[in-house]
């Protein structure tokens, strides 16, 4: 059965503060890379984000998705199925959020003030799904792990800008919580070396359907490398760690 690559965390610089890289730009680079889609995750407002917190809230919105209506834009007859996620912040613990759209954005403009468990809800209510990103990140901006197993509906076992070890712990993070796994690049620039995906059985044509099929484990995170796409489950490196967590750990809600 022929399977569809697609990038799962990606960062334009319209809308994320480190993205070095416009929405339009990423559609023949990531055909070129072999995958079949993207769908663009910048940070939100309270991530790294390059969008001016004085404006009204309808114009927040409208910039932070002007990344991903971009290369939505830029698609068009190329092929290739660019789709709408957000990344969401809380204090160094971050979610891939899946399945909700601009109008979600715009119709919860308190989200900002909310905690982890009343966003949770709201995502849900709202259709989506809620993915801890990278949860072993050792960053500067990062002064402790903070994991929420009740909270997120997913692990991303596989992120291209972690270290090895800190993907490992992930993954056996997402083995004890007993969640499905996902994979991707992180992508903020173009580069060449490992990059993350998900191979998925199918095309889709929305976020919901990429939720969907994480939730019902129809998806294989793979290692996109040399041309060559592995399960992360089968690479060692990313599956044995061989050490501990380089901060401390603290299990939030």
């Amino acid at each position: 059965m022929k399977q569809f690559l697609y990038e799962t965390h990606l960062h334009t610089s319209q809308a994320s503060a480190c993205g070095k890289v416009k929405g339009a730009d990423y559609i023949d680079y990531m055909k070129s890379k072999g995958y079949q889609g993207i769908i663009v995750t910048d940070h939100f407002f309270n991530g790294n984000s390059c969008v001016p917190y004085n404006l009204f809230w309808k114009d927040r919105v409208e910039w932070y998705c002007s990344g991903y209506e971009d290369a939505l834009e830029a698609s068009k007859g190329k092929d290739f199925d660019v789709l709408f996620g957000i990344e969401f912040n809380f204090r160094g613990d971050e979610y891939l959020i899946y399945g909700v759209d601009k109008k979600w954005l715009l119709d919860n403009d308190d989200i900002l003030r909310l905690s982890r468990e009343e966003v949770y809800k709201r995502v849900h209510q709202g259709g989506g799904v809620m993915i801890q990103a990278h949860p072993y990140r050792d960053r500067y901006y990062i002064s402790e792990i903070i994991l929420t197993p009740g909270i997120c509906d997913a692990i991303e076992i596989y992120n291209a800008a972690n270290p090895d070890n800190e993907n490992a712990l992930g993954y056996h993070y997402a083995l004890e919580l007993n969640v499905p796994m996902t994979s991707g690049s992180d992508i903020h620039f173009f580069y060449e070396g490992a990059m993350g995906g998900m191979l998925l059985p199918t095309r889709i044509s929305s976020p919901s359907e990429y939720a969907e099929l994480v939730m019902k484990n129809d998806t294989v995170p793979v290692r996109v490398l040399d041309g060559k796409n592995e399960a992360v489950t089968d690479i060692t490196e990313l599956t044995v760690p061989v050490g501990d967590p380089t901060l401390p750990v603290k299990y939030g809600r």
